[in-house]
C-alpha cells in the first residue's frame, strides 16, 4: 500500500509540472462552462443537466489526454526501465498510476463546483442529482481512467495511446445509444456495456449497486488488463 501511495503522490505532483495538465483542465472548464451557462442563458435555464449528460463524451477525450502520458512517455525516455528496478511490483505500479490519474480527475472537476453554487445563489437547486452527478462523474472518470492507463501501457507513443484510450471511451460512450443497430436479442446485453445509462443513473440521485458494480468491473477489467501488458512485455 505504500509503495502505490507512493507512486500516486509522484505521479500526481508531475502532472502540474507539465504544461498539458493546465491544457487539459482549462480546455474542459471551457467546454463545460461553455454547456453550463449558454442553458441559462439562452435557454433561461438554471440546472445542471446539460452539463451532466454531456460529460460523458467530453471525459471520452478529456480522461484520454490525461493518461496517455503515464506509460507511454516513461517508456520513450527511458524512465519506465529504471521504475521496474526499483522495490515495486506491477501491481503497485498499475493501481499508482491509476489512483494518480483518478485524483487527477476530480481535481479537474472541483472548479466545476462553482456552477451548483451559482444556482443556488440565484434559486433553488436539489442536491439529490447534483452529489448524484458529481459521484457519477468520478465513477465514469475512474473507468475512463483505467481504459486510458491501459491505453498507454499497450505503445511508447502518446499520441497513439490517446487514439486506442479515445477509441475505447467514445465506444463505451455511444454503445447504448446506437441500439437501433443492433439484434434484439443482444440489447440488454449491450445496454448493459455501455456506461451512459449506468452513469446517466447515478447522476439522477438513483443510487443502484448494478450501476456501482458496473463501473467497478471496468476498472477491475483494464487495470488487471493493463497488469497483464506490463507482465506479458518484461
Amino acid at each position: 500500500m505504500t509503495q502505490i501511495k507512493t507512486i500516486a503522490i509522484k505521479e500526481f505532483k508531475d502532472y502540474f509540472i507539465s504544461p498539458i495538465a493546465y491544457i487539459v483542465i482549462s480546455l474542459f472548464l471551457i467546454v463545460t462552462g461553455w454547456f453550463f451557462f449558454s442553458t441559462f442563458f439562452i435557454y433561461d435555464r438554471a440546472d445542471l443537466r446539460d452539463f451532466f449528460s454531456l460529460l460523458p463524451i467530453t471525459f471520452s477525450f478529456i480522461i484520454p489526454a490525461i493518461t496517455m502520458r503515464l506509460f507511454a512517455e516513461e517508456k520513450n525516455v527511458g524512465s519506465y526501465e529504471t521504475l521496474l528496478t526499483l522495490p515495486v511490483s506491477f501491481k503497485d505500479i498499475a493501481l499508482g498510476k491509476f489512483a494518480a490519474a483518478t485524483l487527477f480527475s476530480m481535481a479537474m472537476l472541483l472548479p466545476t463546483l462553482s456552477y451548483p453554487i451559482f444556482i443556488a445563489f440565484i434559486g433553488e437547486i436539489d442536491p439529490g442529482p447534483v452529489i448524484g452527478g458529481y459521484l457519477g462523474a468520478i465513477c465514469l472518470a475512474a473507468a475512463y481512467c483505467s481504459i486510458g492507463i491501459f491505453a498507454s501501457s499497450l505503445t511508447r507513443n502518446q499520441i497513439i495511446a490517446f487514439i486506442i484510450g479515445c477509441a475505447f471511451c467514445f465506444t463505451l460512450t455511444i454503445l447504448d445509444r446506437m441500439l437501433f443497430f443492433m439484434p434484439a436479442k443482444l440489447l440488454a446485453v449491450i445496454q448493459h456495456i455501455g456506461a451512459s445509462s449506468h452513469f446517466n443513473n447515478i447522476s439522477k440521485g438513483i443510487i443502484d449497486s448494478r450501476d456501482i458494480i458496473y463501473f467497478i468491473s471496468v476498472i477491475f477489467i483494464f487495470i488487471f488488463s493493463t497488469y497483464l501488458v506490463m507482465h506479458e512485455k518484461n
